[in-house]
């Protein structure tokens, strides 16, 4: 029991020293394996895997959490990388344990947020030959993109093709396939709208229920609330 102490504390500053010089920042050799690798931005570490790096472009200001999956092509030494196959905008931040799959082109916009364990990828596998495993059936290359501003909740799913709009909020473990307005709310496995946004009236929801507009800045809505608890 006496050495439990010393013994743990040493693990856990080890794993501290890791965590900080583990991250991919730029400047690293491994972002420098990017196709781009912008300024502020970072991968936590560890990372499972990050394939085909040549072919991914991260924005400035991009977070991506631990335990990540970034991955283009079918394999380290696949020689026909797409020369932009996942390509990220500025100040996303995209969740531990994300997993994102890409064999053509997938593209998200600025300022997107991911919960964790969210899931895109832009193909998926055949099934059409009953004689031939699932696993040795490629399906066909579908591009996804995900517009600025979006939101996608904890276990959201986006699947091959889909085209998801600007300022979009995804709900958590939703499967997300085909097209998605722009400024909706969207649930459900198929994901389905929920909610609207139409101007001049508000976020209508599907049994015509209405959520007004809420117009303040970060900065308003923390002021309110230190008024009210000083009050």
């Amino acid at each position: 029991m006496g050495l439990t102490r010393p013994v743990n504390a040493a693990v856990l500053a080890g794993w501290r020293w890791l965590d900080r010089v583990g991250k991919i920042v730029p400047g690293t050799r491994a972002a420098d394996g990017f196709g781009s690798f912008g300024a502020d931005s970072c991968i936590g570490f560890p990372a499972v895997t990050l394939m085909g790096t040549r072919s991914i472009h991260l924005g400035s200001g991009v977070l991506v959490g631990r335990h990540a999956t970034l991955a283009v092509g079918y394999g380290p030494d696949d020689p026909n990388l797409p020369e932009r196959g996942l390509v990220v905008g500025d100040r996303c931040v995209l969740g531990g344990r994300i997993t994102i799959v890409a064999h053509s082109s997938i593209e998200i916009g600025d300022d997107v947020w991911f919960g964790q364990d969210v899931f895109v990828s832009d193909s998926g596998h055949g099934y059409q030959n009953p004689h031939v495993p699932i696993g040795d059936q490629f399906g066909a290359h579908q591009p996804v993109r995900i517009g600025s501003g979006s939101w996608l909740g904890h276990g959201a799913i986006v699947l091959p093709g889909s085209d998801i709009g600007r300022n979009v909020v995804v709900a958590a473990g939703a499967v997300v396939r085909g097209s998605v307005p722009d400024h909706t709310v969207v649930g459900g496995a198929p994901a389905r709208v929920i909610r609207r946004y139409e101007p001049g009236v508000g976020w209508i929801g599907t049994g015509g229920d209405v959520r007004p507009v809420v117009v303040a800045t970060l900065e308003e809505i923390l002021a309110e609330m230190v008024g009210e608890d000083s009050a």
